[in-house]
């Protein structure tokens, strides 16, 4: 018989779950938590997610990247603080743990000697789950803070660096996503009305401004504050951009905003689309082999592997067709959907 088993992706930002039932996924949510304001905020989160369901005989497999929050003093301290709060809200339920290439953990296994492995691990289930299902590829997980790029060769993973900071240095690892970075993290020029432009180095306005002046920005998954804590309008988010160059806004200029944004998309896709680049050096990948694009900014992906001529396969397609009850797709909570199938799989192992 098959567990019914919800896939828990902890983040500094979000909680993402992935519901399955009989081997199938049946909903994925998103919520926001903002942890570096307090271990409530998880609370909050989860338990809003476990009121969308009735019933009670759920198992639960987690990965996380929420220890890193400044909340916690060191990541260590952040893995274990988030697995008690887990289990305190989900008591008396079984829990599972994915500590990287350690595989699965019952709660009674894990001591600190764990914790490494288990900080910041997700990027390793959806890749791993990817690459079971297709063998070669570029798996690229754009979302809303960060972008995780690793070649897929042979069914493995072949990853050069498994903590943040080896990532950060292989570029296994770009710290830019589509709505929660700013824009000043980007890009310090931009072409203005045919000229090049400084950037102010300002927290004015963030990439979900860019994406919704562009039209591409999907409005649900945007849960986090503007910058300058007003509406989420494409008149206000082209208002934020406008003082990025120290302009005001009017209305009837709307088109210059939105080709000013355009030019940021640029600029950011260029940055993905260089570490992708060097991900493809590394090893001779037959040209026909995809770039399969997860998280809520897989159209950048889509376009790259189209500006690289190859082709693209969206990570929601490797899965059996989902009976969705939720207005999230599989493939924009990927590692939840990943972490409860590896989970399930290796129940029945």
């Amino acid at each position: 018989m098959q567990a019914n088993i919800i896939g828990w992706d902890i983040g500094g930002a979000h909680v993402k779950a992935a519901f399955i039932r009989a081997g199938q996924i049946i909903a994925v949510y998103q919520q926001p938590c903002p942890l570096w304001k307090g271990l409530d905020q998880l609370q909050n989160a989860v338990n809003a997610i476990m009121l969308k369901t009735s019933a009670s005989n759920w198992r639960h497999a987690m990965t996380m990247t929420g220890e890193l929050v400044d909340l916690f003093d060191s990541r260590e301290h952040g893995v274990k603080q988030i697995i008690q709060a887990m289990t305190k809200l989900l008591s008396d339920a079984e829990i599972r743990v994915f500590a990287g290439h350690e595989g699965f953990l019952e709660l009674s296994e894990i001591d600190a000697k764990y914790y490494p492995s288990i900080a910041s691990a997700n990027w390793l289930a959806s890749a791993s789950f990817a690459a079971q299902k297709l063998s070669n590829g570029l798996f690229v997980d754009c979302g809303s803070t960060t972008t995780d790029i690793l070649l897929l060769n042979r069914g493995h993973v072949l990853a050069e660096g498994f903590t943040d900071y080896q990532r950060l240095v292989s570029q296994e690892l770009i710290y830019t996503g589509i709505i929660r970075t700013a824009v000043m993290a980007v890009t310090q020029t931009a072409q203005d009305q045919g000229q090049k432009i400084g950037l102010m180095a300002e927290y004015f306005a963030t990439m979900a401004d860019v994406y919704r002046v562009t039209g591409e920005l999907n409005d649900r998954h945007d849960q986090t504050d503007t910058a300058d804590g007003a509406e989420k309008t494409v008149l206000a988010s082209a208002r934020r951009l406008s003082r990025m160059i120290g302009c005001d806004f009017s209305a009837d200029e709307l088109p210059r905003w939105q080709l000013f944004a355009e030019n940021i998309r640029d600029r950011q896709i260029q940055q993905i689309q260089r570490g992708c680049e060097i991900r493809l050096c590394q090893q001779a990948l037959p040209q026909d082999s995809p770039l399969i694009g997860a998280g809520v900014g897989r159209f950048l992906v889509k376009q790259i592997a189209s500006n690289l001529s190859r082709p693209y396969l969206d990570f929601s397609d490797l899965f059996p067709l989902p009976a969705i009850q939720s207005d999230m797709t599989v493939a924009d909570c990927a590692p939840a959907a990943a972490i409860a199938y590896l989970a399930a799989r290796n129940e029945c192992k």
